[in-house]
Parts: structure tokens; sequence; C-alpha cells
């Protein structure tokens, strides 16, 4: 199938639910939204609020901080799991089951935690099934032996880390974001605490990835879906799939390689290369071109490189780049108009005065700077993410442009 960078990008927004418009609502919403997406990668840094969160707000209507946390580990309709850390459907279990018992056997670091810190595991094994629920804080340092590891100071903790990233205990809940460890037994149903077939663990793991990314390459370096799938498999299982017609390949143009796509989700690119939107995908209210919607730093339609390749907008995480080599912002945020990333903002949430702070509004065109749609667009965004946050107030003196800063205002006083 040959299709036009238009019709790729309009599929890989629509798959995750960020265009034409939010199609889900509330609790509800947003389980339809972890399943849809695939995975929600989770990260602990809370600036303006935590990356998933931003995510799910994007996609879901009326989404409040911390609904995934009771889909999760309330209702245990997903878990959290992995060196990538991300949240997956619970009924995923006895596939990734069985890369947890290849991380056990064949992760070098893993086998070094077996072996050096063999005492606290089994320590550990034990205490969880007299106390039922642990977590690291549990620990003083000064009764452990201290460890040089970016995944604990203590060998507490890298045990804990162990039976966790190995399947034998999972994250009961959290607290401030630090994972609280149970028996896998204790959280999961026991009709899903089993391994299910290898070769049928390696084809839905990449059935899996290409569906997360919409159009994948399925090569060893840019996609990430050999977490879970051995390299050596990786090619003949691309071709076994392509064989059956579980999946096509599709060239978008200006793209030097073909990419893969699910066979199921043939009928939407048909549908979007002919110029309609998919009925599925009809908004409960506004579009992104009547409001704009802000995208987390790890959203997978534009973090790790991939807002280059399908808006031509260079957009990098600067949080972990020193101040000084920073372009834009410690905690940046491309902005969604349509189905095009037209701008970026710096903020942050004053909580002593719950006061959201826009630090810098950079347009990729200035003309959108007297652009009358596009403002009432982009005040319409930030009225709903300032509810989202639940601020009290918003600082927006640093918007240069005079329209676009008196129609944030203005939104932010007619809430």
């Amino acid at each position: 199938m040959n299709i036009s960078l238009e019709t790729a990008r309009r599929f890989i927004l629509g798959k995750q639910g960020l265009w034409p418009g939010r199609r889900w609502r509330g609790l509800a919403g947003a389980e339809r939204a972890m399943v849809e997406g695939e995975y929600v990668q989770l990260d602990p840094l809370q600036i303006i609020a935590r990356s998933h969160d931003i995510t799910l707000h994007s996609r879901v209507l009326d989404y409040t901080p911390g609904m995934w946390e009771e889909l999760a580990y309330q209702q245990r309709k997903f878990f959290d799991w992995g060196g990538w850390l991300a949240v997956r459907p619970m009924e995923e279990l006895p596939h990734w089951r069985v890369v947890m018992r290849r991380e056990r056997e064949t992760h070098p670091r893993l086998r070094d935690d077996a072996r050096d810190h063999a005492e606290a595991i089994v320590e550990m094994r034990a205490i969880l099934r007299e106390r039922g629920t642990v977590s690291n804080r549990d620990f003083a340092m000064a009764s452990r032996t201290r460890t040089q590891s970016y995944r604990g100071r203590k060998d507490s903790a890298l045990a804990l880390y162990y039976l966790w990233r190995t399947g034998e205990v999972m994250t009961h809940h959290r607290e401030r974001f630090e994972r609280v460890y149970a028996l896998t037994e204790a959280v999961a149903p026991a009709h899903l605490i089993c391994e299910s077939d290898e070769a049928e663990a390696d084809r839905f793991l990449i059935k899996k990835e290409i569906s997360f990314s919409g159009l994948a390459r399925l090569k060893r370096v840019g996609d990430s879906f050999l977490r879970g799938v051995p390299f050596e498999k990786a090619k003949q299982l691309r071709a076994a799939l392509l064989a059956t017609g579980e999946i096509i390949e599709v060239q978008v143009a200006g793209w030097k390689e073909p990419h893969c796509a699910l066979a199921s989700d043939a009928a939407l690119l048909h549908e979007l290369h002919a110029g309609r939107v998919p009925t599925a995908w009809t908004p409960l209210e506004t579009s992104t071109t009547d409001e704009v919607v802000f995208l987390a730093p790890l959203d997978q339609v534009s973090a790790r490189g991939r807002a280059k390749v399908l808006f031509g907008f260079d957009y990098i995480w600067e949080v972990y780049k020193p101040e000084h080599l920073r372009q834009y912002g410690y905690y940046t945020l491309p902005i969604l108009w349509g189905d095009r990333l037209v701008a970026r903002f710096d903020s942050k949430l004053d909580r002593t005065t719950n006061t959201f702070v826009i630090l810098g509004l950079w347009l990729e065109d200035v003309a959108l700077g007297a652009d009358d749609a596009f403002a009432a667009a982009l005040a319409r965004g930030f009225a709903r993410f300032i509810t989202f946050l639940g601020a009290h107030s918003l600082d927006s003196t640093a918007i240069r442009e005079p329209l676009l800063r008196e129609r944030v205002s203005t939104a932010m006083a007619g809430r």
C-alpha cells in the first residue's frame, strides 16, 4: 500500500486517540485509551503533571491525574512492568511472563543481581510472604548492605527489583510513585499466572509494537519491539507475519523504507487515503482544530525523534540537558493543532500559589501569532489543561504575541 505523509500522520495520531479529537471520556474512557494505545509509559518526574497523566489527558475528556492508578491498582485491569517502564493490560500477563523468564535467564545485570544478592532475594521473598506488601522504604539504610546501582542503594531495593522484574512479585500499588510490592499471586488472577507458548508470545509482541507505533520499521535499531523478541528471531517473524497476512507493508511518500502495519488496520488506512475520517474516530466534543492538544514529553507520536519524521517538528525533551544547553526549556511540550505540531511551550506549576506559569511560547510560523482561529484554539486548550492541573490562576506574561496572550488570559478568566 502506498500512502502520503499526511495519511501516515493522521493514521498514527488517530490510532493513539489524538486526532481528530478526544473520543473517550472519564474513567471508562481512560481504560479504553490505555488499551487502544497499547502502552502507557510511566515517568516519575512531576513538574506540572507526570508525563503519563498528560498522555491520558490529551486523549480522554474529564481525565484527572491518577485515574490510571485506580484502573491498575484497584481494579487490577492493568499492571506495570519493565526496564522500559509501562502499564500494560492485565490480560496480556501470560505473554509478558515469557519475557520475564527470558530476562531472568539471559539478562546480564539481573543474573549478576541474582548471584550478588542471593541472600537478600531469599529474605525479601520470606518477608513478602509474612507481611503481604513491602516497599523499599520499609528498610533503613543502616540495616542493609549498601549498593552502587541506579536501581537502588540498598541490597533490599535490588532484591525487590529483581523479584519484580523476573515476575515473582508485582506492583501492588504506589505511594508517591514508589512501588509497593506484593507476591504475584496476591495481585494477578490465578488463571493469568502462566506462560503462553513462546512462538505465540513472539507474534503477540511484534504485533503489539506495530499497533503501538501505527507504522513500524521492525528494525533492530529505531524500533522498540525488540524489548521482548530475541534479535535472531526478528527477521523470520516479520516474514512469517507478512506471509500469513497478519501484517502488511506500507510505503509512505518520502520515507526511504517500507513500514509495517496491522492488516486489521488496512481499512482505516484506505479511509484516510480517500480523505475520510473513520466513523469510530468521531470526537465527542471539540476537534483538535477547535482546541489544541498538548503532547506529553514521552508521547509515542512525538518522542524519540518521531516529531521530526511525522511533522517536520524538531523536538527534544530537554529535561536532562544542562540549563545552558537548553534551547527552549526544562519541560517543554509540543502543541498539536489539527494534525500538525505548530508550537511548543515551557511552563511550571507554582504550588505555593497554585499558579500555572507559562515560561515561554514558541511558534513554528510567526504568522500564527495573529491567527484568530489558532488563538481561540490555543485558549481553549490552555483552559482545559489548567482545569486538569487544578490550578487557580494563570501567569501568561511570557507569551510575546498580544493576541495569543489576551485570548489565553481571557479563557482562564472565563473558566
